[in-house]
């Protein structure tokens, strides 16, 4: 190997005659550069770096359009440890790898930076990067706010300013946003949400998705949106989950500033954005991180650490301080710049264990013996104190597939310091459970009832996304079953069902209206099924269901503490019936939940109430506004001193066919 010198002719290493002959760097243009040495980067940032402590490097690498002595230009600075040579080529030189070499740092750092006069916003560059062993790669920038769209690779100079006008939101989000309050996400795949129903073919812009997603959003209640991965990516069907541009939202759809603008319009109406986020895995494009100088630089060089079997991809190093302080940043990054209001951590399973979809043999213990990950778990740790400490109104979800504990526990008391946790278990039981045939569901009720035991042992929000309508699994109204009438009767009960029960909710696109075909990442959804009275009576239901959430304190106050739920009956299997009780901080706020699991409409039925008194049926699924019957409760439904369920007072009710019924206790 070539001897690196230390000297500021380091860009022309002088070779060891005793070794391999390297490879000639490119011939260079004498510098042109009438700003002298520049640096966005102080020691301290140098040593946060190297430390894994930097969470604003999108401040200093990257590319930036800056003023030096009088003349403006762009600022380049890219980690390169293992390269003899950096340039930065693009459109300005004619892709020239010796117009613009970069200089490496004296500090041991590995990075590279340099200043180029007369280039600004909108240039389109890349790194010409020389390995130590003379290979040639060119490369996209780890940091580059804007992409070339796909297929193109390269990166764009350009900026994340934005004059925000959404105030209120942020002042306030923390309102909005707590763990108390009512949290009930809309799932959306930007490129498949809604197409040009005159050039179906043809992609919306942010601007336009935006000027149908808001009032579509608000009108169904939500209270926030998730977006599939945003970030550039350059393979479409990877679902935007194989990212090669970490701090750019993809350029299909237009510039960073649209997408900000689309943020801002859903804060303005008081909706939240959260953004799914994918620190567990990156591709192997050749611009993209995958031996970004040469070496393994962000993923590990063990395979078995470094590859992920199932996506065929390659995994972080998290043990490398300074790919820390990469994701930390990119973490933070969209948080600050962007105004997201949490981020949902993708495949955070396939991070803690070693031994994740790797057969025997095919991983190495930690330090301890074990499958889990330290170095992972040592990262999610910080990453969360991270984020809570600067911005602590915002959630940070966990999709975590196993029974990892304290996913959503505090850092300090040992947990990984999430906000929330997918609750996986549920959405798998419960599919399993509406899945059957009504008649078969007397022996299976467990399946219901076995969530509560471990409910709240973690922050769960209940999941019905995107992995459970592809692939062959069928769109959720596929799944249930009988006729038509009883397939949308089922999937408004499950979605009562879901609803009442404890924990925050999130719902994939198309669901609310009962799509009936499974989720196409490259086309729109079926919007013209509104036009059946089915379809849009379920599009009612899951409006209805949104104001009772919103609308109910019992329904959120305590979605996390056994206190606010109570099981009146889970015994009657023969009829497939479950009740139960949810509860707010105040004894007022009380409902009582009944569900009837087959088409068998029960009439006088008597439950056990926590109160006596008045009730009121609040909602009910049957409701012919839903494609229901119509079988609903008169209205006031008054308690009688007759032990039932082991309680002191009781009423009796009909519970519709395949049918939910939502009853709110009133202080007389």
């Amino acid at each position: 190997m070539a001897k690196r010198t230390t000297k500021s002719s380091s860009l022309n290493p002088d070779p060891n005659p005793e070794t391999e002959q390297l490879a000639p760097l490119p011939a260079q243009a004498e510098s042109t550069d009438p700003s002298g040495p520049y640096s966005r980067l102080t020691e301290f940032d140098i040593y946060l770096f190297r430390a894994g402590k930097h969470t604003r490097l999108y401040e200093k690498l990257g590319s930036h359009v800056v003023e030096v002595n009088g003349v403006v230009g762009t600022y380049f600075a890219v980690w390169a440890p293992s390269a003899r040579y950096v340039a930065v080529i693009g459109n300005f030189n004619g892709w020239n790898k010796g117009s613009h070499p970069l200089n490496v740092r004296w500090d041991s750092s590995g990075i590279w930076e340099g200043f180029v006069p007369h280039i600004g916003r909108g240039e389109v560059y890349k790194y010409a990067i020389t390995h130590t062993s003379g290979r040639e790669l060119e490369k996209g920038d780890p940091f580059a706010l804007w992409w070339e769209t796909p297929p193109k690779t390269a990166s764009v100079v350009w900026d994340d300013w934005y004059e925000w006008k959404d105030d209120y939101w942020m002042r306030n989000r923390g309102k909005f946003n707590a763990l108390n309050k009512p949290i009930s996400v809309y799932e959306i795949h930007l490129n498949s949400w809604r197409r040009d129903p005159s050039e179906p073919a043809r992609q919306l812009s942010y601007n336009e998705v935006a000027d149908a997603l808001v009032p579509y959003v608000k009108e169904l209640g939500f209270t926030h949106v998730e977006f599939m991965p945003v970030m550039e990516h350059p393979y479409d069907p990877s679902w935007g989950y194989q990212i090669t541009g970490y701090f750019a939202p993809t350029s299909r759809f237009g510039t960073p500033q649209d997408f900000m603008r689309m943020i801002e319009r859903l804060h303005q109406e008081n909706i939240g954005v959260y953004l799914d986020w994918v620190p567990s895995h990156f591709p192997n494009d050749a611009h993209g991180l995958y031996e970004f100088d040469g070496s393994n630089l962000y993923e590990h060089p063990d395979p078995r650490k470094g590859y992920h079997p199932d996506w065929k991809s390659y995994i972080f190093n998290y043990g490398r301080n300074e790919v820390r302080a990469f994701l930390l940043s990119n973490a933070l990054f969209w948080l600050d710049r962007f105004h997201a209001d949490g981020l949902r951590v993708d495949a955070v399973a396939s991070m803690l264990y070693l031994d994740y979809s790797r057969n025997h043999g095919e991983w190495e213990p930690n330090v301890f013996g074990g499958r889990e990950n330290l170095e992972a778990i040592s990262l999610f740790k910080e990453l969360n104190e991270a984020v809570y400490k600067d911005f602590p109104e915002v959630q940070m979800i966990a999709e975590e597939s196993t029974a990892f504990p304290g996913v959503t526990r505090p850092a300090y008391t040992g947990g990984l310091g999430f906000g929330m946790k997918w609750m996986m278990g549920w959405m798998n039981d419960t599919l399993r459970y509406f899945q059957r045939d009504s008649y078969y569901r007397r022996w299976h009720q467990d399946e219901l009832t076995f969530s509560t035991v471990y409910a709240f042992s973690e922050n769960f929000m209940l999941p019905f996304s995107h992995d459970e309508v592809v692939y062959g699994k069928k769109a959720l109204i596929s799944k249930m079953p009988g006729d038509e009438w009883q397939r949308f009767a089922n999937l408004r009960l499950l979605f009562t069902y879901m609803f009442t029960h404890p924990g925050t909710k999130l719902l994939f696109m198309g669901c609310e209206f009962g799509q009936t075909s499974e989720w196409k990442f490259d086309g729109s959804l079926d919007w013209h099924l509104l036009d059946y009275a089915p379809h849009q009576g379920m599009k009612e239901c899951m409006k209805a269901l949104n104001r009772l959430y919103r609308n109910e304190p019992a329904l959120y106050e305590q979605s996390f503490v056994a206190e606010g739920f109570e099981w009146i009956d889970t015994m009657d299997r023969e009829n497939s019936i479950i009740v139960y009780a949810r509860k707010g901080t105040r004894t007022k706020e009380q409902i009582v939940i009944a569900l009837n699991m087959t088409p068998i409409p029960r009439t006088d039925y008597r439950i056990g109430v926590p109160v006596p008194g008045t009730w009121v049926e609040l909602f009910n699924s049957d409701n012919s506004a839903f494609f229901g019957s119509g079988l609903v409760n008169p209205n006031p439904l008054v308690s009688e001193p007759q032990e039932w369920h082991g309680r002191s007072a009781s009423i009796e009710l009909t519970i519709p066919p395949l049918g939910a019924v939502v009853l709110k206790y009133q202080n007389n």
